[in-house]
């Protein structure tokens, strides 16, 4: 009787977290697939609307304008609807935008469903990042990171899919561009499939036993949180913007050498989501934090530093950064387990514009110590790069410091996660 019971109790209970699970991982490969598929498609975009760089720039500018908007209203968003529904906004959004990018056949039309696209990109960050705090309950950094690595490996996949979607011919009509978006923007459907089909827990919290956004910014984890989330982020980004400008520089490396170096990164970066979430439940999240961020410092360092020969730690280096994103959301999970949705957004928002400006000091930083030591030397470009590079290193190494000042914080106050 009892196991009869037990079976029909958790069956539904497998059910649910299968769908929950299939909405999450599909959602994150959507994820990466709408961000990266721009690449192969600008200069066939520039070149139809005859486009100059200024044009390509603002539209590119809309990527942080419609994901600043997106953080401004999703957490409020998901407390006056449920994250059910702005889950299936999300995605319902980027299809839409997918059918408006197809049609549009005028720059203004375009540029305004790229900018749908983008509002529909930002709640997809901010309310998959608070879905996966609400379902992963048990082994969280585990399954942040394994879901953050069906990101990388959409990102990694879909310029090679957008490219040759963009060559397909179909009953005498080529794809092109237009086609490749509608294609891959539809996909968005998938997972609002399971989403329609699941109950997901945390839109049943009164609003009552929420703690409002004022008292949770006065707590001094919080800022710790921001400030390690924003410095880590900056270490991770630059580096797909930086590695191979440094390579062909510094060391005169032929461009598919460098790209080869930059892919041997992902590849590391890749394999420690995929690996790494079990040791950072097991060790703990903040812990996790200071030894990882501090490995991928010190190989950046030594890489710069030690000269040609340790290149490979550049490589070497996404294996500490990779899991920094998904283990802050964990921690975020675990400590603001009824706010997670504020908290994650207000952590996302303040991440982002530290990102903006941590990505211009790597352009201010090379430029200065490029004037310091001669500007038309090779010294003065190889000081420059050096710098530039070096801040990449050192915000991983700030990233680690930061954990060690929360950690302290955490552990004086017996709350460790």
């Amino acid at each position: 009787m009892n196991t009869q019971l037990q079976t029909t109790v958790s069956n539904p209970q497998k059910k649910s977290y299968i769908l929950h699970l299939a909405t999450i991982f599909l959602g994150f490969i959507i994820f990466g697939i709408s961000e990266n598929i721009k690449g192969p498609a600008l200069p066939r975009i520039q070149l139809d609307f005859r486009l100059d760089e200024m044009q390509i720039g603002t539209l590119l500018s809309l990527n942080a304008l419609g994901y600043l908007i997106a953080c401004s209203f999703t957490a409020i968003l998901t407390r006056k609807i449920g994250i059910k529904w702005v889950s299936m906004l999300a995605f319902g959004s980027m299809a839409v935008s997918g059918i408006f990018i197809f049609l549009s056949h005028s720059y203004p039309m375009f540029t305004a469903s790229y900018f749908l696209m983008y509002i529909g990109n930002g709640m997809l960050e901010i309310g998959l990042a608070i879905l996966a705090a609400r379902i992963f309950v048990r082994n969280t950094g585990t399954m942040m990171n394994l879901s953050h690595f069906f990101y990388g490996i959409s990102s990694t996949v879909a310029p090679m899919l957008a490219s040759g979607l963009m060559t397909v011919t179909v009953l005498g009509y080529t794809i092109d561009w237009r086609g490749m978006y509608l294609a891959m923007l539809m996909l968005s459907v998938l997972p609002m499939i399971p989403a329609l089909m699941s109950k997901f827990p945390g839109d049943d919290h009164p609003e009552s036993e929420r703690t409002p956004l004022k008292q949770l910014i006065k707590d001094r984890a919080l800022w710790l949180i921001v400030i390690i989330l924003s410095f880590g982020v900056v270490s991770e980004m630059a580096v797909g913007g930086w590695l191979v400008n440094f390579l062909e520089k510094s060391y005169n490396w032929d461009p598919a050498a460098a790209a080869g170096m930059l892919s041997a990164f992902f590849l590391c970066f890749s394999a420690a989501r995929l690996l790494l979430g079990p040791i950072t439940d097991r060790i703990g999240f903040t812990l996790s934090i200071i030894i990882l961020s501090g490995f991928t410092g010190i190989c950046t360092f030594i890489a710069i530093f030690g000269g040609e020969s340790y290149a490979f730690l550049f490589a070497a280096a996404g294996i500490g950064i990779a899991p920094i994103y998904p283990t802050v959301m964990a921690l975020i999970a675990k400590r603001y387990p009824k706010e997670s949705d504020t908290a994650i957004t207000f952590t996302v928002t303040m991440m982002g514009i530290g990102s903006v400006i941590g990505n211009y000091a790597i352009g201010a930083i090379t430029s200065g110590f490029k004037q310091l030591y001669g500007s038309g030397t090779e010294l003065g470009l190889l000081r420059g790069l050096q710098a530039g590079y070096g801040f990449i290193g050192l915000c991983a190494l700030i990233c680690s410091l930061f954990g060690i000042v929360l950690y302290r914080y955490l552990k004086n106050r017996k709350q460790l996660v």
